[in-house]
């Protein structure tokens, strides 16, 4: 059994961090079972130049910057769920997904639309893009805007991942506003909600920001928090008879580096989180973890001893490190999809 055979075997479904076909068939083939995009990767796989004639099409029919980046996300992530459809079918639709991100421009700094607004925005540009796909869900960020779309887009039928997540009051908001989504429904076999609880970033938010941490808690922060919501949500869920799992994504799982300057192997978060829901890990994580030889167990229900645990909940302000890792978090979310319009502005130049 390799070690992502191994991973795979303890619970955890597998998703990659990309839509790059070539990268989707290889790790389909390791076992991962759906994927999860967003506009960096959309960026990086159209700097490769393996998508520039697709591109000219677009441009031919005179389509703006804007359109031409959505028109190439909407091509990418369709193309990752055909691979992955057999998944969505065998599992009747409990896995096999493959996320579309919104415009994560409605969240950048200068935009004028109020909550309202905004959150009336995720819930058109929900329903479009998800129109016709039996296997795509809509990604969310968990933010007012984005917390004030949730209950709309269940009610509609759309399966939301919902991302950004740092804290349990985030996680909170989230998950509610599906279960009000979930009661309007009558089709409620074919729920299917994700939670995106951020991992590694809080490890490095807690360096920074929390250094009288005693050494076993530095470094775990980021798997307590991510275990603690992982147990809220599976036990909110047991009672409330959904054919499909309402699961956790376990996110941001490529390891940073450390203050040290020291790098911890890039299995740390994914052995501590296997056993259950799902982990959506960078590629390089994937081929680092298929390189290590290791056999993986279940630890998700794990926690640390007691002391590193009481270290924890008397040190870190969960409040601000939401806001703060919200704040950088946005800055992230809207400033790539900028400069993927700004790529396929000098694409449509170079390509004339």
């Amino acid at each position: 059994m390799t070690p992502l055979q191994s991973l795979a075997a303890t619970g955890t479904k597998l998703w990659l961090d990309s839509v790059d076909p070539d990268l989707i068939k290889l790790n389909r083939s390791q076992g991962a079972t759906g994927a999860t995009s967003n506009p960096i990767i959309i960026s990086d796989l159209l700097k490769t130049g393996r998508f520039d004639e697709h591109m000219k099409t677009f441009f031919a029919q005179g389509k703006s910057d804007e359109e031409v980046a959505w028109l190439m996300t909407d091509k990418l992530v369709k193309d990752a769920q055909d691979v992955f459809l057999d998944v969505w079918s065998d599992t009747r639709g409990d896995d096999g997904w493959v996320s579309f991100e919104l415009d994560p421009l409605l969240e950048d700094l200068a935009q004028t639309k109020n909550t309202e607004e905004r959150a009336a925005t995720y819930i058109e540009l929900g329903k479009k893009w998800a129109a016709g796909h039996k296997n795509r869900m809509i990604k969310v960020p968990a933010t007012p805007g984005g917390l004030g779309a949730i209950e709309e887009l269940v009610a509609a039928g759309i399966c939301p991942n919902i991302t950004l997540i740092f804290s349990e009051r985030q996680y909170l908001l989230a998950r509610d506003a599906v279960w009000r989504g979930v009661q309007r429904r009558s089709d409620k076999e074919n729920v299917k909600s994700v939670y995106s609880i951020f991992v590694s970033r809080v490890d490095v938010y807690t360096e920074k920001h929390v250094p009288t941490l005693i050494p076993a808690a530095q470094g775990q922060v980021g798997i307590v928090n991510a275990k603690r919501i992982w147990k809220m949500n599976k036990d909110f869920w047991a009672d409330k008879g959904l054919p499909r799992k309402q699961e956790m994504i376990f996110a941001s799982t490529g390891t940073k580096k450390m203050a040290d300057g020291t790098t911890p192997p890039a299995e740390k978060y994914v052995a501590a989180l296997a056993g259950s829901d799902i982990e959506t890990n960078p590629p390089q994580t994937n081929a680092d973890v298929a390189a290590s030889g290791l056999t993986f167990t279940r630890q998700v229900d794990q926690l640390p001893p007691a002391d590193v645990l009481a270290d924890i909940d008397a040190k870190v302000d969960m409040k601000k490190l939401e806001e703060t890792l919200m704040s950088e978090g946005l800055s992230k979310f809207a400033d790539p999809h900028k400069a993927l319009i700004k790529l396929i502005g000098e694409k449509r130049a170079a390509l004339k």
